[in-house]
């Protein structure tokens, strides 16, 4: 039950910060919430996707380091693609995906680490 928690209020937190990049004028435009909450569910799922096909590839990023930049990577390319698709969402270059992907990663941190102070994770 907690994973199930802490996912949905990762998801919104993601959600939140692209809205807030979007406000910052930082090269990324997401219009609405529902926008942003869709690209934060497809972040999620090619995220766990990409990281399961190199866990079967045999290659282990170990969730340090390695693992952290291939997550910004795949957040930034993700919500390139997702301008493509979303009605109202823009990215304006690598620059504005990459930023709001580092928001996100600090972001999600941050909860993460407090969800584990209080147990719930």
């Amino acid at each position: 039950m907690s994973l199930i928690i802490g996912l949905i209020l990762w998801l919104v937190a993601a959600a939140v910060v692209l809205l807030v990049v979007d406000r910052l004028n930082l090269g990324l435009k997401v219009g609405t919430f529902g926008n942003a909450a869709l690209a934060a569910v497809v972040i999620a799922i090619v995220t766990v996707v990409v990281e399961w096909l190199l866990g079967v590839l045999g290659i282990s990023l170990g969730g340090g380091l390695l693992g952290a930049i291939l997550a910004l990577i795949v957040a930034a390319v993700i919500l390139m693609l997702s301008a493509r698709i979303f009605k109202g969402m823009s990215v304006s270059g690598f620059g504005g995906a990459i930023i709001a992907a580092i928001a996100i990663a600090v972001v999600g941190w941050i909860l993460n680490w407090l969800l584990g102070l209080l147990g719930l994770v």
